[in-house]
């Protein structure tokens, strides 16, 4: 029968003294052993990651965008990672994966190897939304990622078909509140910005609406202007397309003051609906335990793209409105929208159907 396992040394004890040995004497002497070989080995591998993050990027980098492909974050992850790409010397390969409002894409990241080449490029939906709309979320928005920068923010608007009948938002809000219930709006699922923000615009016009979630932005708004549904609240990026084709009418925007592209649309607020904005964000982040060295990194890149003219003018055509936070600025942006979300979502009754 063996004997019970006491303590750990007196099992090393027990078992050199079987061999001959003074198992007091041998266990000190073999535990001064394993640490004259551990730190060695320790050091050589603290060489090994600092050497990496000194190489770092070596290899292509991944981004995985939670949002379907030709969103206003789609796009402008694409702007800025073509000139980070050039700069760093390494492709930054953007890998979309719409669905659940984000969720599914949000997981990936999250569940990730903490190394710095795959990051997410998100909008504030998914960090400070979808934790107060869904339950059982299986990753935790303030705790699971490492922030990066609040890249940009993207301005919204209202738009309807181009063959619409409504010419302007007063006309639509005329036409919903002598059909309560009737007229339908199209967003990018459940929880999503264009969701939130038609049920917050609902809210403050007191307007009974019929909500048509769809698996990403791009096919509500396709949805919108092909008039199978009758309206969509969108950042302009992923509208300004068919905005310019004649495939939408903008019948306002929801800054605070008129955007330059469309001189000639009103704001919400000119429209009629005092103090009502609403925009979304852009950003980059990495991991949970991805190191501060890589997060540095990729944050100076990202200014260093930002800088470039091009590039800067290609967002602001997008609609979007250029930031470049730190990566403790950003941490300190979204723990203020999750708490004022929060705050809204459970006021306004929000939940995912």
């Amino acid at each position: 029968m063996l004997p019970r396992i006491r303590s750990t040394r007196w099992l090393i004890g027990h078992t050199c003294s079987t061999t001959g040995f003074i198992g007091r004497a041998f266990s000190t002497n073999w535990l001064k052993g394993i640490v004259l070989v551990a730190l060695p080995m320790l050091a050589l591998t603290s060489l090994r990651l600092a050497q990496a993050q000194d190489s770092y990027p070596s290899k292509p980098i991944r981004m995985i965008v939670p949002l379907a492909a030709g969103s206003a974050v789609d796009g402008a992850a694409r702007l800025l990672t073509a000139k980070m790409s050039q700069n760093m010397g390494q492709p930054i390969v953007i890998e979309n994966q719409a669905g659940s409002s984000g969720l599914i894409g949000a997981d990936r990241i999250a569940k990730a190897a903490p190394d710095g080449y795959t990051i997410g490029g998100v909008n504030d939906s998914i960090l400070t939304m979808l934790p107060h709309i869904y339950s059982n979320i299986p990753w935790n928005a303030l705790k699971d990622f490492e922030p990066i920068s609040l890249v940009a923010t993207i301005e919204w608007g209202i738009v309807v078909a181009e063959q619409s009948p409504y010419k302007t938002l007063n006309d639509f809000i005329v036409a919903a509140k002598a059909n309560p219930g009737k007229i339908n709006y199209g967003s990018g699922g459940s929880g999503s910005p264009q969701h939130i923000a038609m049920a917050l615009f609902a809210q403050r016009t007191g307007i009974d609406l019929v909500h048509v979630p769809y698996k990403g932005a791009t096919p509500a708004a396709i949805a919108a202007a092909a008039g199978q549904v009758e309206i969509t609240y969108q950042g302009l990026g992923t509208v300004t397309s068919l905005i310019q084709g004649g495939k939408l009418r903008l019948l306002a925007v929801s800054t605070p003051e008129r955007l330059a592209q469309y001189p000639d649309v009103p704001t919400v607020v000119q429209a009629g609906i005092s103090d009502f904005f609403f925009n979304s964000w852009f950003a980059m982040i990495a991991p949970a335990g991805t190191p501060k060295p890589i997060i540095d990194k990729l944050n100076a890149e990202m200014q260093k793209a930002l800088a470039d003219s091009q590039t800067r003018e290609r967002l602001v055509a997008l609609g979007v409105t250029i930031r470049g936070t730190s990566a403790a600025e950003f941490a300190q942006a979204t723990q203020k929208q999750y708490e004022l979300y929060g705050k809204l979502i459970k006021d306004n009754n929000i939940r995912a159907d």
